[in-house]
């Protein structure tokens, strides 16, 4: 092995222990001669060795900088806890996130839990007999305790950097957590709805998932700081297997029983998807409910779903590929050992077909 190779050897085995410090710059090219007592031009060989195998990076005037990869092909790849990776807004944001990390050198591996705890458990307890160095999580049925607290606990003994996609658990608060301004989001529907007039407002929302009680108290704080309420009776809840079953069987039972027992007397209603949202427009044609000009309809993500409906849906949507980008970013910086923060996504109004003033008193008869 030339002197070259040799010290680019060292000099990757003390990257990786810089890492683990959150330290990524080198040490300048004098100081790798003088420690290691080889010449200027052997260090610069192996620096550019470094480069070319992608684990350092050169930044005019300021020196190199390890990338956070590692030598061992298998230790970039990161794996992601996802609800699905099929339906909905799932593809998009998988292709988001894969195509960012890519382009850092990392490779990401998808593993569905279907929201369902038992199959989280089946892989986080594949993932701690090689524990990755980092992993996604977006957590299954993330508003309740989770009882796989103690398997997220040994990933992180054994050196696992956890980043939340979505949400949080709440025994997990402190991590990283790259999630959507469901508050904010859940306030602005309520404020543009008042604004168009609507004072009798209803909500139907994700009881399981942390996102449903952020988005519902958003906008019953917005209705609040009007003078308004989002009265109880207004609200509908339901939980991921009423989903499961309108997703696989086309199971709209809870969406004829919201609207039969839940919207009485309501102008506008807001859903906690375009998912969801997409079915009740169809469920409300059924009772022959017209939208907008009987009840206006608006909801959140802005997928394909908000304009597959007949009646194009008012939704709330990101700036494109916006979440995937800062999901890898974070998870580079995580990988550095840099302590990275949580952030939360604004979310823009998208002004589609559903939503108009108020007609008057809703004149259909549930």
């Amino acid at each position: 092995m030339s002197k070259y190779e040799t010290l680019s050897k060292q000099l990757t085995e003390q990257i990786a222990r810089n890492l683990e410090q959150g330290i990524t710059a080198l040490p300048t090219e004098e100081k790798i001669a003088a420690r290691y007592g080889v010449s200027r031009q052997t260090v610069r060989a192996a620096l550019a060795l470094l480069k070319k195998k992608g684990l350092i990076e050169s930044r005019q005037g300021s020196g190199s900088f390890a990338t956070g990869l590692s030598p061992t092909f298998s230790e970039n790849r990161i794996p992601i806890l996802i609800a699905s990776s099929q339906e909905y807004i799932y593809p998009r944001l998988l292709a988001d996130i894969r195509s960012a990390l890519n382009e850092k050198g990392y490779q990401l591996d998808v593993l569905s839990t279907d929201n369902l705890i038992n199959i989280e458990r089946t892989h986080l307890l594949s993932l701690l007999e090689n524990p990755p160095r980092g992993m996604i999580v977006e957590g299954t049925k993330s508003a309740l305790p989770t009882p796989n607290l103690d398997l997220y606990e040994r990933l992180k003994a054994a050196g696992t950097r956890l980043l939340f996609l979505h949400s949080c658990y709440s025994a997990l608060a402190n991590e990283t957590c790259i999630k959507d301004d469901n508050y904010y989001g859940g306030y602005l529907l309520a404020e543009h709805l008042t604004s168009l007039g609507h004072t009798r407002i209803a909500g139907l929302f994700k009881a399981d998932d942390a996102q449903g009680p952020e988005r519902y108290l958003g906008a019953a704080c917005c209705l609040r700081d009007l003078g308004l309420i989002l009265a109880d009776q207004n609200v509908g809840w339901f939980f991921s297997s009423d989903l499961e079953g309108l997703e696989k069987k086309q199971d709209s039972r809870f969406l004829a029983l919201y609207i039969r027992e839940r919207l009485s007397d309501c102008t506008a209603v807001i859903c906690y998807n375009d998912e969801v949202a997409y079915w009740l427009v169809k469920e409300l044609s059924y009772a022959g409910i017209r939208v907008p000009r009987d009840l206006s309809v608006v909801c959140f993500d802005n997928s394909y779903l908000s304009d597959l409906s007949k009646i194009r849906i008012t939704t709330l949507s990101h700036r494109p590929h916006e979440m995937g980008q800062r999901v890898a970013e974070t998870m580079t910086q995580l990988l550095k050992g840099i302590p990275a923060v949580s952030q939360e996504l604004p979310w823009e109004l998208v002004r589609k077909e559903s939503d108009a003033p108020p007609s008057g008193i809703p004149t259909y008869h549930l």
